[in-house]
């Protein structure tokens, strides 16, 4: 499996790198906590997993900004249902936005938004925040957000190959796997107290 692992990225880099950004366009914040275990087992370097899980993460933080920036309420209306994004949670995030704008971009990075991650964004391009001081605030955000995913992974895995006997090392998988569960959980619940505000 590690050899398959290291020969896939050394011979095809390129693409290997390139499905990581793509994957992390989708959903940074897993694959961030499996790539931290996946270097702790010496699969992969951590610069360019770090950089690559990144990229993705801003490319979609630039999508959702020139989505909100050109599209607006229209995009929100006719597709907001399949990315969990609705007018009311657009409308609440605009009404502190003008006044709030980087802290509420870069606490939103940090903490999966508060259940209102794409609504933020999107309002940030609707509103016409300058695009530099955007990126800025972002960029700044998710230095912090995917290092910390990372080291949470590489941690657990740490934890893992540190224990000797099998029931250690089955109650630091299972862990883990709950440490999942339970981040998912908490984001579900996010976003249902934020439709409740």
């Amino acid at each position: 499996m590690q050899e398959t692992l290291l020969s896939l990225a050394r011979d095809h880099a390129c693409f290997f790198y390139g499905a990581m950004i793509f994957f992390a366009f989708a959903e940074g914040p897993y694959l961030s906590l499996f790539m931290g275990a996946f270097i702790k087992f010496g699969y992969f370097p951590f610069w360019p997993v770090y950089i690559c899980i990144m990229a993705g993460d801003l490319i979609g933080d630039v999508f959702w900004y020139q989505i909100g920036k050109y599209f607006g309420y229209k995009f929100v209306r006719r597709f907001g249902k399949y990315f969990d994004v609705d007018e009311e949670s657009v409308a609440k995030v605009h009404r502190i936005f003008h006044d709030y704008k980087s802290p509420i971009l870069f606490i939103s990075k940090i903490t999966c938004g508060f259940g209102l991650a794409l609504a933020t964004l999107m309002t940030a391009g609707m509103i016409r925040i300058p695009f530099g001081w955007y990126l800025s605030v972002n960029i700044l955000g998710q230095f912090i957000w995917t290092g910390m995913l990372i080291g949470m992974g590489y941690f657990f895995s740490h934890m893992y190959m540190a224990i000797n006997s099998v029931i250690g090392k089955v109650f630091i998988a299972a862990t883990f796997l709950a440490y999942l569960y339970a981040f998912s959980r908490y984001r579900r619940y996010l976003q249902k107290k934020a439709k409740q505000i």
